[in-house]
Protein backbone atom coordinates (compact mmCIF):
# COMPACT_ATOMS: atom_id res chain seq x y z
CA UNK A 1 0.00 0.00 0.00
CA UNK A 2 1.14 3.61 -1.04
CA UNK A 3 2.13 5.39 2.30
CA UNK A 4 1.39 8.77 0.03
CA UNK A 5 -2.22 7.60 -0.44
CA UNK A 6 -4.25 10.17 1.62
CA UNK A 7 -7.38 9.79 0.17
CA UNK A 8 -7.79 5.76 1.66
CA UNK A 9 -10.97 5.42 3.53
CA UNK A 10 -12.13 3.13 6.10
CA UNK A 11 -14.11 0.81 3.97
CA UNK A 12 -11.17 -1.12 3.56
CA UNK A 13 -11.81 -4.46 4.70
CA UNK A 14 -9.51 -4.85 6.84
CA UNK A 15 -10.47 -8.68 8.51
CA UNK A 16 -8.67 -9.28 4.66
CA UNK A 17 -5.71 -8.02 5.10
CA UNK A 18 -2.76 -9.87 6.68
CA UNK A 19 -1.23 -8.96 10.13
CA UNK A 20 2.57 -7.95 8.42
CA UNK A 21 0.23 -5.39 6.19
CA UNK A 22 -1.92 -4.52 9.31
CA UNK A 23 1.48 -3.74 11.21
CA UNK A 24 2.97 -1.87 8.31
CA UNK A 25 -0.43 0.23 7.27
CA UNK A 26 -0.58 1.43 11.03
CA UNK A 27 3.26 2.87 10.70
CA UNK A 28 2.41 4.32 7.67
CA UNK A 29 -0.81 6.49 8.69
CA UNK A 30 1.05 7.83 11.89
CA UNK A 31 3.42 9.12 10.01
CA UNK A 32 0.79 10.81 7.50
CA UNK A 33 -1.23 12.05 10.72
CA UNK A 34 1.95 13.65 11.96
CA UNK A 35 2.92 15.43 8.86
CA UNK A 36 -0.71 16.75 8.50
CA UNK A 37 0.03 18.18 12.28
CA UNK A 38 3.13 19.68 11.05
CA UNK A 39 1.43 21.05 8.45
CA UNK A 40 -1.15 22.53 10.47
CA UNK A 41 1.04 24.08 13.03
CA UNK A 42 2.63 25.72 9.93
CA UNK A 43 -0.14 27.31 8.89
CA UNK A 44 -1.13 28.53 12.53
CA UNK A 45 2.36 30.30 12.49
CA UNK A 46 1.90 32.42 9.51
CA UNK A 47 -1.26 32.92 10.93
CA UNK A 48 0.21 33.86 14.23
CA UNK A 49 3.24 36.00 12.07
CA UNK A 50 0.21 37.90 10.66
CA UNK A 51 -1.64 38.46 13.57
CA UNK A 52 -4.17 36.16 15.06
CA UNK A 53 -6.53 39.30 15.74
CA UNK A 54 -6.57 40.32 12.39
CA UNK A 55 -7.11 37.25 10.95
CA UNK A 56 -9.74 35.76 13.30
CA UNK A 57 -10.57 38.20 15.69
CA UNK A 58 -9.13 35.93 18.55
CA UNK A 59 -6.83 37.49 21.23
CA UNK A 60 -4.30 34.74 20.87
CA UNK A 61 -3.22 31.46 18.89
CA UNK A 62 -4.44 28.84 22.16
CA UNK A 63 -7.93 31.28 22.23
CA UNK A 64 -8.47 30.30 18.15
CA UNK A 65 -7.69 26.85 18.38
CA UNK A 66 -9.98 26.81 21.49
CA UNK A 67 -13.06 28.25 19.51
CA UNK A 68 -12.10 27.11 15.93
CA UNK A 69 -11.09 23.39 16.80
CA UNK A 70 -13.33 22.66 20.18
CA UNK A 71 -10.66 21.19 22.36
CA UNK A 72 -10.28 21.51 25.90
CA UNK A 73 -8.03 24.52 27.40
CA UNK A 74 -5.24 22.32 28.12
CA UNK A 75 -4.93 21.13 24.57
CA UNK A 76 -5.34 24.31 22.97
CA UNK A 77 -2.39 25.46 25.27
CA UNK A 78 0.08 22.84 24.39
CA UNK A 79 -1.04 22.93 20.73
CA UNK A 80 -0.40 26.85 20.99
CA UNK A 81 2.79 26.13 22.65
CA UNK A 82 4.11 23.86 19.77
CA UNK A 83 3.49 25.99 17.03
CA UNK A 84 5.22 29.21 18.97
CA UNK A 85 8.11 26.98 19.72
CA UNK A 86 8.68 25.25 16.33
CA UNK A 87 8.42 28.09 14.22
CA UNK A 88 9.64 31.48 14.27
CA UNK A 89 7.33 34.60 16.31
CA UNK A 90 7.64 38.03 16.46
CA UNK A 91 8.78 40.04 18.99
CA UNK A 92 6.46 43.00 20.30
CA UNK A 93 8.28 45.49 18.36
CA UNK A 94 8.11 43.34 15.37
CA UNK A 95 11.04 41.56 15.05
CA UNK A 96 11.63 38.34 13.97
CA UNK A 97 12.15 35.76 17.07
CA UNK A 98 13.80 32.59 16.23
CA UNK A 99 12.13 29.14 16.79
CA UNK A 100 13.34 27.32 20.06
CA UNK A 101 13.76 24.03 18.63
CA UNK A 102 14.65 24.31 14.79
CA UNK A 103 15.58 20.99 14.38
CA UNK A 104 12.61 19.34 16.20
CA UNK A 105 10.84 20.99 13.82
CA UNK A 106 12.24 19.26 11.01
CA UNK A 107 11.84 15.68 12.19
CA UNK A 108 8.21 16.75 13.19
CA UNK A 109 7.65 17.48 9.45
CA UNK A 110 9.20 14.75 8.45
CA UNK A 111 6.42 12.54 10.51
CA UNK A 112 9.59 11.21 12.32
CA UNK A 113 8.19 12.53 15.84
CA UNK A 114 4.54 13.42 17.21
CA UNK A 115 3.01 15.67 19.85
CA UNK A 116 3.69 14.38 23.46
CA UNK A 117 7.73 13.60 22.37
CA UNK A 118 7.94 17.19 20.93
CA UNK A 119 6.79 18.43 23.87
CA UNK A 120 9.34 16.79 26.16
CA UNK A 121 12.06 18.17 23.76
CA UNK A 122 10.56 21.83 24.14
CA UNK A 123 10.36 21.22 28.07
CA UNK A 124 13.87 20.17 28.09
CA UNK A 125 15.12 23.50 26.06
CA UNK A 126 12.90 26.02 27.49
CA UNK A 127 14.81 25.47 30.60
CA UNK A 128 18.20 25.94 29.14
CA UNK A 129 19.75 29.25 30.65
CA UNK A 130 20.28 31.83 28.14
CA UNK A 131 24.18 32.27 28.40
CA UNK A 132 24.43 28.65 27.16
CA UNK A 133 26.28 29.58 23.67
CA UNK A 134 23.64 28.31 20.67
CA UNK A 135 25.80 25.79 19.41
CA UNK A 136 25.80 24.00 22.37
CA UNK A 137 21.57 24.27 22.91
CA UNK A 138 21.32 22.92 19.05
CA UNK A 139 24.02 20.18 19.80
CA UNK A 140 21.49 19.15 22.73
CA UNK A 141 18.52 19.34 20.65
CA UNK A 142 20.25 17.22 17.94
CA UNK A 143 20.92 14.50 20.91
CA UNK A 144 17.32 14.74 22.02
CA UNK A 145 15.67 14.40 18.35
CA UNK A 146 17.76 11.58 17.29
CA UNK A 147 16.71 9.93 20.53
CA UNK A 148 13.14 10.60 19.88
CA UNK A 149 13.14 8.92 16.67
CA UNK A 150 13.14 5.85 18.58
CA UNK A 151 11.47 6.69 22.00
CA UNK A 152 9.11 7.83 23.99
CA UNK A 153 8.70 11.16 25.95
CA UNK A 154 9.86 9.68 29.20
CA UNK A 155 13.02 8.43 28.04
CA UNK A 156 12.98 11.91 26.14
CA UNK A 157 12.74 13.86 29.66
CA UNK A 158 15.23 11.80 31.16
CA UNK A 159 17.96 12.20 28.81
CA UNK A 160 17.00 15.89 28.84
CA UNK A 161 17.67 15.92 32.61
CA UNK A 162 21.01 14.37 31.93
CA UNK A 163 21.67 17.44 29.21
CA UNK A 164 20.57 20.19 31.54
CA UNK A 165 23.09 18.92 34.15
CA UNK A 166 25.33 18.54 31.89
CA UNK A 167 25.06 22.01 29.90
CA UNK A 168 24.09 23.83 33.89
CA UNK A 169 26.02 22.03 36.35
CA UNK A 170 25.51 24.60 38.89
CA UNK A 171 21.94 24.50 38.76
CA UNK A 172 19.29 27.44 39.86
CA UNK A 173 20.57 29.86 42.80
CA UNK A 174 19.38 28.91 46.11
CA UNK A 175 15.99 29.82 47.37
CA UNK A 176 15.75 32.61 49.71
CA UNK A 177 13.74 30.54 52.62
CA UNK A 178 12.81 33.84 54.11
CA UNK A 179 9.94 34.71 52.33
CA UNK A 180 8.13 36.42 55.14
CA UNK A 181 10.83 39.48 54.35
CA UNK A 182 10.09 39.87 50.68
CA UNK A 183 9.98 42.95 49.56
CA UNK A 184 6.51 43.54 47.19
CA UNK A 185 7.48 43.63 43.91
CA UNK A 186 4.99 43.98 40.45
CA UNK A 187 6.20 44.24 37.07
CA UNK A 188 4.11 44.77 33.99
CA UNK A 189 5.62 42.30 31.12
CA UNK A 190 5.14 41.59 27.54
CA UNK A 191 5.09 38.31 26.35
CA UNK A 192 6.58 36.73 23.37
CA UNK A 193 2.76 36.40 21.41
CA UNK A 194 1.98 39.78 22.27
CA UNK A 195 0.16 39.07 25.04
CA UNK A 196 0.59 41.47 28.40
CA UNK A 197 0.81 39.99 32.08
CA UNK A 198 1.69 40.76 35.64
CA UNK A 199 4.87 39.14 37.87
CA UNK A 200 5.48 39.90 41.12
CA UNK A 201 5.78 38.76 44.82
CA UNK A 202 3.77 39.71 47.43
CA UNK A 203 3.79 39.99 51.16
CA UNK A 204 1.49 37.92 53.39
CA UNK A 205 -1.09 39.82 54.12
CA UNK A 206 -1.65 41.31 51.12
CA UNK A 207 -1.10 37.98 49.02
CA UNK A 208 -4.10 36.57 51.84
CA UNK A 209 -6.46 39.64 51.23
CA UNK A 210 -6.33 39.52 47.24
CA UNK A 211 -6.71 35.75 47.17
CA UNK A 212 -10.05 35.79 49.72
CA UNK A 213 -11.17 38.62 47.55
CA UNK A 214 -10.88 36.38 44.34
CA UNK A 215 -11.58 33.12 45.71
CA UNK A 216 -15.05 33.49 45.89
CA UNK A 217 -15.20 35.14 42.20
CA UNK A 218 -13.27 32.15 40.99
CA UNK A 219 -15.23 29.26 41.55
CA UNK A 220 -16.85 27.11 38.62
CA UNK A 221 -20.11 28.60 37.34
CA UNK A 222 -23.10 26.17 38.15
CA UNK A 223 -24.08 23.93 35.63
CA UNK A 224 -26.82 24.65 33.17
CA UNK A 225 -28.26 21.80 31.70
CA UNK A 226 -25.79 19.28 32.56
CA UNK A 227 -23.02 21.82 30.60
CA UNK A 228 -19.99 22.39 33.27
CA UNK A 229 -17.81 25.00 33.50
CA UNK A 230 -15.19 24.13 31.27
CA UNK A 231 -12.69 26.47 32.47
CA UNK A 232 -9.00 25.61 34.01
CA UNK A 233 -8.34 26.89 37.74
CA UNK A 234 -5.96 29.33 35.93
CA UNK A 235 -8.18 30.59 33.80
CA UNK A 236 -10.89 31.15 36.41
CA UNK A 237 -8.85 32.97 38.30
CA UNK A 238 -7.95 35.31 35.33
CA UNK A 239 -11.16 35.85 34.45
CA UNK A 240 -11.91 37.15 38.52
CA UNK A 241 -8.43 39.10 38.35
CA UNK A 242 -10.20 40.62 35.32
CA UNK A 243 -13.43 41.07 37.04
CA UNK A 244 -11.64 42.47 40.12
CA UNK A 245 -9.56 45.44 38.28
CA UNK A 246 -13.02 45.72 36.74
CA UNK A 247 -15.03 46.53 39.44
CA UNK A 248 -12.22 48.63 41.08
CA UNK A 249 -12.29 51.01 38.18
CA UNK A 250 -16.08 51.51 38.39
CA UNK A 251 -16.70 52.25 41.57
CA UNK A 252 -17.75 55.31 43.24
CA UNK A 253 -16.47 54.35 46.82
CA UNK A 254 -12.63 54.05 46.26
CA UNK A 255 -9.94 56.53 45.47
CA UNK A 256 -9.32 57.95 41.76
CA UNK A 257 -7.15 60.43 39.51
CA UNK A 258 -8.21 63.98 39.95
CA UNK A 259 -11.04 63.46 42.01
CA UNK A 260 -12.46 61.64 39.45
CA UNK A 261 -13.34 57.45 39.38
CA UNK A 262 -10.22 55.69 37.50
CA UNK A 263 -10.28 56.24 33.79
CA UNK A 264 -8.17 55.31 30.78
CA UNK A 265 -7.56 58.12 28.09
CA UNK A 266 -7.33 56.05 24.38
CA UNK A 267 -6.15 58.83 21.64
CA UNK A 268 -6.39 58.31 18.02
CA UNK A 269 -7.06 60.82 14.93
CA UNK A 270 -10.62 61.04 13.09
CA UNK A 271 -9.74 60.01 10.24
CA UNK A 272 -8.30 56.40 11.21
CA UNK A 273 -11.20 56.58 13.52
CA UNK A 274 -13.78 56.36 10.46
CA UNK A 275 -11.68 54.56 8.68
CA UNK A 276 -10.93 51.95 10.77
CA UNK A 277 -7.46 52.36 9.95
CA UNK A 278 -3.75 52.90 11.95
CA UNK A 279 -3.13 52.84 15.80
CA UNK A 280 -4.88 54.44 18.73
CA UNK A 281 -2.59 55.37 21.93
CA UNK A 282 -3.50 53.82 24.84
CA UNK A 283 -2.63 56.06 28.36
CA UNK A 284 0.28 53.51 30.20
CA UNK A 285 0.10 50.67 27.48
CA UNK A 286 0.87 52.31 24.21
CA UNK A 287 0.28 52.01 20.96
CA UNK A 288 -3.05 49.97 20.07
CA UNK A 289 -5.37 48.76 16.84
CA UNK A 290 -8.33 50.91 16.03
CA UNK A 291 -10.63 47.94 16.76
CA UNK A 292 -9.07 47.58 20.18
CA UNK A 293 -9.92 50.91 20.90
CA UNK A 294 -13.42 50.49 19.89
CA UNK A 295 -14.03 47.82 22.32
CA UNK A 296 -12.00 50.09 25.45
CA UNK A 297 -14.62 52.49 24.69
CA UNK A 298 -17.82 50.00 25.37
CA UNK A 299 -16.57 50.80 29.02
CA UNK A 300 -17.59 53.42 31.06
CA UNK A 301 -14.10 54.64 32.33
CA UNK A 302 -12.87 55.14 29.24
CA UNK A 303 -12.07 57.57 27.59
CA UNK A 304 -11.71 58.65 23.82
CA UNK A 305 -9.71 61.45 23.00
CA UNK A 306 -10.17 62.27 19.09
CA UNK A 307 -8.13 64.47 17.30
CA UNK A 308 -8.13 66.38 14.40
CA UNK A 309 -5.44 66.56 11.59
CA UNK A 310 -3.50 69.04 13.26
CA UNK A 311 -3.71 66.93 16.68
CA UNK A 312 -6.09 69.06 18.08
CA UNK A 313 -8.62 67.43 20.00
CA UNK A 314 -12.02 67.41 18.78
CA UNK A 315 -14.02 65.47 21.53
CA UNK A 316 -13.64 63.73 24.46
CA UNK A 317 -15.82 61.64 25.64
CA UNK A 318 -17.64 61.42 29.00
CA UNK A 319 -18.49 58.26 31.02
CA UNK A 320 -22.06 59.08 31.72
CA UNK A 321 -22.71 58.65 27.75
CA UNK A 322 -22.97 54.71 28.24
CA UNK A 323 -25.59 52.28 29.70
CA UNK A 324 -28.00 53.75 32.05
CA UNK A 325 -28.52 51.58 35.48
CA UNK A 326 -31.86 51.20 34.36
CA UNK A 327 -30.71 49.65 30.87
CA UNK A 328 -28.59 47.71 32.71
CA UNK A 329 -31.44 45.55 34.78
CA UNK A 330 -33.45 45.39 31.52
CA UNK A 331 -30.07 43.65 29.72
CA UNK A 332 -29.84 41.51 32.94
CA UNK A 333 -33.38 40.17 32.81
CA UNK A 334 -33.26 39.61 28.78
CA UNK A 335 -29.84 38.31 28.36
CA UNK A 336 -29.14 36.64 31.88
CA UNK A 337 -25.30 37.30 31.42
CA UNK A 338 -22.88 36.78 28.49
CA UNK A 339 -25.16 36.50 25.22
CA UNK A 340 -22.87 34.63 23.14
CA UNK A 341 -23.85 31.14 22.20
CA UNK A 342 -22.64 28.55 24.93
CA UNK A 343 -21.32 30.98 27.07
CA UNK A 344 -22.40 30.75 30.75
CA UNK A 345 -20.50 34.05 32.14
CA UNK A 346 -23.37 36.10 34.89
CA UNK A 347 -23.99 39.56 34.56
CA UNK A 348 -21.78 40.96 36.61
CA UNK A 349 -18.88 39.80 34.37
CA UNK A 350 -20.30 41.29 30.95
CA UNK A 351 -20.36 44.65 29.89
CA UNK A 352 -23.00 46.09 27.37
CA UNK A 353 -22.01 46.15 23.77
CA UNK A 354 -23.39 48.16 21.18
CA UNK A 355 -24.37 46.19 17.95
CA UNK A 356 -23.88 49.24 15.91
CA UNK A 357 -20.90 50.82 16.74
CA UNK A 358 -20.58 54.39 18.68
CA UNK A 359 -18.68 55.56 15.47
CA UNK A 360 -21.51 54.82 13.50
CA UNK A 361 -23.70 57.10 15.62
CA UNK A 362 -25.23 53.56 17.30
CA UNK A 363 -27.62 54.60 20.03
CA UNK A 364 -27.80 53.68 23.65
CA UNK A 365 -30.65 52.04 23.78
CA UNK A 366 -32.26 48.37 24.54
CA UNK A 367 -32.38 46.99 20.49
CA UNK A 368 -28.96 48.09 20.02
CA UNK A 369 -27.29 46.36 23.25
CA UNK A 370 -26.00 42.92 23.74
CA UNK A 371 -24.43 41.38 27.30
CA UNK A 372 -20.62 40.11 26.41
CA UNK A 373 -18.02 38.50 28.23
CA UNK A 374 -14.93 40.52 27.85
CA UNK A 375 -13.56 37.04 25.72
CA UNK A 376 -16.77 37.33 23.72
CA UNK A 377 -16.97 41.49 23.28
CA UNK A 378 -13.47 41.58 21.87
CA UNK A 379 -14.28 38.52 19.40
CA UNK A 380 -17.34 40.50 17.91
CA UNK A 381 -15.37 43.77 17.45
CA UNK A 382 -12.83 41.73 15.91
CA UNK A 383 -14.31 39.14 13.78
CA UNK A 384 -16.91 38.23 11.21
CA UNK A 385 -19.03 36.99 14.01
CA UNK A 386 -22.36 39.60 13.59
CA UNK A 387 -25.10 39.97 16.70
CA UNK A 388 -28.19 41.47 15.67
CA UNK A 389 -31.78 41.46 17.81
CA UNK A 390 -34.57 39.27 16.05
CA UNK A 391 -38.06 39.87 16.03
CA UNK A 392 -39.00 38.72 18.98
CA UNK A 393 -36.29 41.08 20.73
CA UNK A 394 -33.53 37.95 21.93
CA UNK A 395 -29.79 38.57 20.15
CA UNK A 396 -29.22 35.96 17.53
CA UNK A 397 -25.08 35.47 16.27
CA UNK A 398 -24.44 34.08 13.18
CA UNK A 399 -20.64 32.66 12.85
CA UNK A 400 -18.39 33.61 9.93
CA UNK A 401 -18.73 31.65 6.42
CA UNK A 402 -15.66 29.24 7.27
CA UNK A 403 -17.12 28.03 10.70
CA UNK A 404 -20.79 27.97 9.28
CA UNK A 405 -21.27 28.09 5.69
CA UNK A 406 -25.48 28.42 5.88
CA UNK A 407 -25.45 30.91 8.47
CA UNK A 408 -27.92 29.72 10.80
CA UNK A 409 -28.45 31.86 13.18
CA UNK A 410 -27.37 31.05 17.19
CA UNK A 411 -28.85 31.70 20.09
CA UNK A 412 -27.44 31.41 23.77
CA UNK A 413 -29.75 28.68 25.70
CA UNK A 414 -26.99 28.99 28.73
CA UNK A 415 -28.96 31.11 30.90
CA UNK A 416 -32.14 31.03 32.85
CA UNK A 417 -34.36 34.17 31.54
CA UNK A 418 -37.00 35.48 34.02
Amino acid sequence: MASDDRTRTTSVEWWRVDTATLHARKQEVEVLKRQLDAEQNAILAEINIRGVRGCSGHSTLSAMIFEDFHVTGKEADDRADRVLALHAGLAVGGDRVPPLAPLTAEAAAEGAIGGSQIDAIIRTLARIPSYIPEADVRAGEKILVDLARYSGPRQISQAGRRLLDGLDPDGKEPRDENPKDARPELRFVKHRNGTLGLKGTLDLETYARLKSDLDPMAKPHKAIDGVRDSRTQDERYGDAFTDYVRLKTTSRNLPGQAGEATHILVTMSYEDLINDLGEAQLDLVGPISATDARILACDARVRPGVLGTAGEPLDIGRSKRTVSLAQKYALTIRDGGCAFPGCDMPVPRCTAHHIVFWRHHGETKIDNLVLLCTKHHRLIHHSQWKVVIAQDGLPEFTAPAYLDPAGEPRRNTMHLRT
